[in-house]
């Protein structure tokens, strides 16, 4: 919200004032008048007169006024120092909160969050043991204005420091902020338009949502949040802590050998259904056969085994499909190819091959509030076997809902990384898996055949 104050305020800040009389000469001015007002007030104590006063007196009146206020401006600090001295590292505006707290509650299961602050935007990391790790960058498009100025150091691009995350969120949510995917029932998660009405929370006295400022003045300085509501204004200084030199899990975007991009809806549903057997691992399947592209996930526990299959054949279903009422037959067509597709993108680096690797399912469920608010996710493993789930996540804006004519509001998309160092498997269950994987893929590829 900008007022006129506000925008003489920022004019100015770009016209300074700068005195007649540089800094690096005032000393010396200031020195000569000084002198020059001893020398006059010399004369005219031993000749005082009305004549003298005007000529002599008045002068060395002024003379010593002036050399002691360029004497005291020259021991002052620049303007260009104590521009930088209140300049702040970062200064960031958001008009509103939720989107915030949207990405940063997705990786919300450490206490301390490493910040990385640079001029495209800022990184939040947390890790867990080295062999988990996630990040959340929040892109300096979701701020209406970002200022990122390193005076310190200009060689270096970013700033970094660790906080601790749950205070970050419980500020974020000082005003009552929810999480709207947390109240959606599971069919409503991949509904095409956002459920909005006269009721929901953001549409509530005109869509208001939180307006969030985010300053850092410098190491050694707290992260202060200034978070306001109409005539409320809170402002919550958040202590920084040196960042901890630990380094980022090693993964190989150029050596890639398996590259899924689905729904993030539905591997959170494979994962809760995994979860029923209480299972200690996760092993990730993948294979061509014929041409088709083959996508499971197995779990195995104290309770059990449980497998989840994904492909892109059409499967026979037992219930009658409603006729569509779409009068576009070209729109209609594409979504039910976009429906019958459940892998958008499928890339292994040895079609020939099975790729197989485990990782520790309680890790994978840490990921599971991203699955479950992101609109897709891409798997992908590199030649290590170190697993990247990417989540895309659309961020709701002010007023996010049905824009004009009943169309769904454009919302802003951020990014949620989880990262997993693989399980070394024994051979022995390694192999049985393998056969029993091989077998359901060559029955699921004889069925789409037949059907065909």
């Amino acid at each position: 919200m900008s007022s006129p104050l506000l925008d003489v305020w920022e004019a100015a800040a770009s016209q300074p004032f700068y005195p007649t009389v540089g800094k690096d000469t005032q000393f010396t001015v200031g020195f000569v008048l000084l002198a020059m007002s001893l020398v006059m007030t010399t004369i005219f104590g031993l000749n005082r007169s009305l004549v003298n006063l005007p000529v002599l007196g008045v002068p060395a009146s002024l003379a010593f006024g002036f050399g002691a206020v360029y004497m005291i401006c020259a021991r002052l600090p620049r303007y260009g120092e104590m521009d930088d001295q209140e300049t702040p590292v970062l200064t960031a505006v958001s008009s509103s909160a939720r989107q915030l707290y949207q990405l940063l509650r997705c990786i919300a299961f450490s206490n301390k969050a490493h910040v990385q602050i640079s001029d495209i935007g800022l990184k939040l990391a947390v890790d867990e043991a080295s062999v988990m790790e996630a990040s959340a960058f929040l892109d300096k498009s979701l701020f209406t204005t970002y200022t990122f100025d390193d005076h310190d150091d200009a060689s270096t691009t970013e700033s970094a420091f660790q906080i601790s995350l749950p205070a970050l969120l419980e500020t974020l949510q000082i005003f009552g902020l929810t999480d709207p995917a947390a109240s959606k029932p599971p069919w409503a998660r991949d509904a095409p338009y956002p459920t909005s009405t006269a009721f929901t929370g953001n549409n509530i006295m005109g869509g208001m949502n939180n307006l969030c400022r985010i300053s850092y003045q410098g190491p050694g300085f707290p992260l202060a949040v200034t978070l306001m509501e109409m005539s409320i204004r809170t402002q919550c200084d958040l202590t920084t802590y040196k960042p901890e030199c630990g380094d980022e899990i090693p993964f190989d975007r150029d050596a890639l050998v398996l590259k899924v991009i689905m729904r993030g809806s539905w591997l959170y549903d494979a994962i809760q259904e995994l979860s029923s057997t209480s299972p200690e691992k996760l092993t990730m399947y993948a294979k061509t056969v014929r041409g088709e592209p083959f996508f499971a996930l197995s779990s195995s526990g104290t309770l059990g085994s449980a497998r989840v299959e994904f492909n892109n054949q059409p499967q026979p279903s037992a219930y009658r499909t409603p006729a569509s009422t779409n009068v576009n037959p070209s729109t209609d067509a594409a979504n039910q190819q976009s429906q019958a597709n459940l892998l958008e993108r499928f890339q292994l680096s040895d079609p020939d091959t099975i790729f197989r690797s485990s990782y520790k399912f309680s890790l994978i469920q840490k990921a599971a509030r991203a699955m479950s608010v992101a609109t897709k996710v891409s798997i992908r493993a590199d030649i290590q076997g170190v697993l990247s789930l990417q989540f895309m996540i659309e961020v709701e804006g002010p007023g996010a809902g049905l824009g004009a004519g009943g169309a769904p509001a454009s919302g802003k998309n951020g990014f949620v990384d989880f990262r997993f160092v693989p399980l070394v498997d024994e051979d022995d269950d390694d192999e049985v898996e393998a056969g029993h994987i091989d077998e359901t893929i060559m029955h699921n590829a004889s069925v789409g055949d037949e059907s065909e």
